[in-house]
């Protein structure tokens, strides 16, 4: 049976549902414990028993926070070697690739980063090239580590709760690290986080400068807001927000396309999603191709129609 280690960075007060989703991922592979960082506070412990984790390994050094990601990888290749894992999971982000790659040079381990599923075996399968292609591949070494796309593994609790322990991990010095010296508090929306949501509404040139019936939409079905890097790169949303090939990587239960050609760069970022419905008023834009659901509309007619039909239905 596999050993796996799930790295979980600064959870707060409650796990997100992808952290959830890599807790189920690990127990179905072998007997799993959580590298955490950061506080572990007691809804987040109850979470862990609930999920069958019996170990939570922390940091001796309390100030990982001080640092980009140097320490970070640090920190999770000692848990690795002292849980003696042969299989270590993280979450997609572009933060925990970043962070998959250095521990992976001091585990010597194999890195697979766009994981949708592993099997028992350890074998990764991944959506490449846009898309094009399923692939299935293994780390020919004796430990991988894998970061796994959200929204591909359904959260499912332990049979019966685990008894936790938690055990310290000495974080070795990382001296030449980059450190912090400010951040700033971002304006919370509201919305959930767009790499994590189960439903995306996107805009893009087509909305012309306007994102309001994008946005009024997403609120409407309680899902975040992304866009095409051609609304980014013209300041009507923030480039936080850009889904593709140079943005973030979704793969959502639901993803609405709005005005948004469907280019390969797009493509790259969304091909995943389980049910892909597309608006554009141009019949021949390749967003057609991908998409399960086409509406060839005006936008602008489109989408208020169908958040006007969604709030009625919700009452």
């Amino acid at each position: 049976m596999a050993k796996v280690l799930v790295f979980i960075d600064n959870p707060g007060t409650s796990l997100k549902k992808s952290s959830l989703e890599l807790l189920t991922l690990g127990r179905a592979l072998g007997e799993t414990a959580v590298a955490l960082n950061g506080k572990l506070h007691d809804d987040v412990a109850a979470a862990f028993a609930e999920y069958g984790i019996g170990t939570v390994l922390l940091p001796s050094a309390e100030d990982l926070d001080d640092f980009l990601v140097a320490p970070k990888a640090a920190y999770l290749a000692a848990a690795a070697g002292q849980a003696g894992a042969n299989i270590v999971l993280l979450d997609n982000s572009p933060e925990g690739k970043e962070i998959a790659a250095r521990a992976g040079i001091r585990l010597n381990a194999g890195v697979i980063t766009d994981v949708v599923a592993v099997d028992a075996d350890g074998t990764a399968h991944k959506s490449v090239l846009a898309g094009s292609y399923n692939t299935a591949c293994k780390a020919g070494t004796p430990v991988s580590v894998l970061t796994v796309k959200a929204n591909n593994v359904v959260p499912v609790p332990a049979a019966a709760p685990a008894a936790l322990e938690t055990v310290t991990v000495d974080v070795p010095a990382v001296s030449a690290a980059a450190r912090i010296t400010a951040r700033e508090q971002k304006v919370a929306s509201g919305r959930p986080d767009l790499t994590d949501a189960r439903i995306v509404v996107a805009g893009g040139r087509g909305l012309d400068g306007d994102f309001g019936p994008v946005e009024e939409l997403a609120d409407a079905l309680g899902a975040a807001v992304g866009a095409s890097r051609a609304a980014t790169d013209a300041g009507w949303i923030s480039h936080d927000a850009q889904v593709g090939q140079t943005g973030k990587t979704v793969s959502p239960q639901l993803y609405i396309s709005a005005g948004i050609s469907g280019a390969i760069q797009q493509k790259a970022g969304m091909q995943t999603a389980k049910v892909i419905v597309a608006v554009n008023k141009d019949a021949e834009s390749p967003v057609f191709e991908i998409a399960d659901f086409g509406i060839v509309g005006d936008l602008f007619d489109v989408l208020p129609q169908a958040t006007a039909e969604i709030k009625k239905r919700k009452g």
